[in-house]
């Protein structure tokens, strides 16, 4: 504070970082030699749900100082929305295991918006999402064993070759075994990989990125598409990888009668994307004719944006990355739809104990 003060900075509103709450005393004590206002030190304490953090702040007043400082004419605040997330996360009525089979898991920071949405698609059905990281390449090592007693199986993002086969055999297990499966991007390309291998029978099926020149490139290098403003963007082997990403907010065109369509309620939607291959349309007709849907397409129809496939519990891949539009309060259509099946799954396999202990 010292130092802020000393090149002209002088704070309204502190907000002190501490394990309890700071004593009456103590907060005087700062005021006095912050020259802040005692009702403006507020104490951000450390809280076992972080959803519950602007609970505790409006408890002391800051909104009230904030409103009232910069002379803004608002309403009481309602938090009700919030104190039903707090109420779920405290509170559940049901949980769930998902096993996120990924390459990054050593750095689950790697992967925090995405522990963050499948939390948020528990919420609003007060579910607790309990997440287990399983290394992909632990699968290539150990088998799809570590899978077994997953309500549902979640394949996220990532590049290059490492892992990639654990990731296709996440997603065959999931297929095989009907265990509710979302993949996400790389998810999508695993999901694809197993599909030409196992169903169509495409020996040698893998992506571009991984083998420039296996027998079925299933996932390649898409060279050209347009941008969601209308614009064509062009790349190559030989173009700069971060460059040539397709990125951003592209919208999507839901096939009717898909799960897709059901779960997000519109026909086309926008969600962020940050990849370079692509499902490769000279297998689309043939995956079709197989039982493959094509749930979501670009505008232009030229890209395959969601896969699903019939006949099973729940299996749903996606190109882009809707963990990043995902909110506590709302959560998002897929997340949700994802942990309802997973509770129906958990429901069909522990049936048979509670029939078991109810004749006992």
């Amino acid at each position: 504070m010292k130092e802020l003060r000393s090149i002209g900075i002088q704070p309204d509103v502190l907000l002190c970082r501490c394990e309890q709450p700071l004593p009456q005393s103590d907060r005087r004590k700062i005021a006095l030699f912050t020259n802040v206002p005692e009702k403006a030190v507020i104490s951000a304490v450390d809280v076992d749900i972080i959803y519950s953090l602007p609970q505790w702040l409006h408890a002391q007043g800051l909104d009230e100082i904030v409103i009232d400082h910069l002379h803004l004419n608002a309403k009481p605040a309602d938090l009700s929305e919030w104190d039903r997330v707090v109420d779920a996360m405290a509170h559940p009525q049901g949980e769930v295991n998902i096993a996120i089979a990924g390459k990054y898991v050593e750095h689950k920071d790697a992967y925090k918006s995405l522990g963050e949405a499948l939390r948020h698609g528990g919420l609003k059905q007060k579910t607790r999402v309990n997440l287990r990281w399983v290394e992909s390449e632990e699968i290539e090592r150990r088998g799809t064993d570590l899978l077994k007693d997953a309500d549902g199986i979640l394949v996220p993002g990532g590049f290059g070759k490492r892992g990639f086969e654990g990731k296709i055999a996440a997603a065959r297990y999931a297929r095989e075994h009907r265990v509710p499966y979302f993949g996400i991007c790389y998810g999508m390309h695993a999901a694809v990989t197993d599909f030409a291998r196992n169903i169509a029978g495409l020996e040698g099926a893998n992506s571009t990125e991984n083998d420039r020149t296996c027998a079925h490139p299933v996932i390649a290098l898409i060279t050209e598409w347009k941008t969601g403003a209308g614009d064509v963007e062009k790349r190559d082997e030989t173009s700069d990888k971060g460059g040539t990403m397709r990125l951003g907010a592209q919208e999507c065109r839901l096939k009717a009668g898909t799960l897709s369509r059901e779960l997000y309620g519109q026909d086309v939607i926008r969600e962020r994307h940050r990849h370079r291959y692509e499902f490769n349309n000279r297998y689309r007709q043939q995956f079709e004719d197989l039982g493959l849907i094509i749930a979501g397409k670009s505008m232009d129809d030229l890209l395959v944006e969601m896969i699903e496939l019939p006949n099973h519990p729940w299996f749903v891949a996606c190109q882009f990355h809707p963990e990043f539009t995902s909110t506590p309060r709302d959560g998002h259509p897929l997340f949700m739809g994802f942990i309802r099946a997973a509770r129906e799954q958990r429901a069909v396999r522990e049936a048979p104990r509670l029939a078991q202990e109810a004749v006992a």
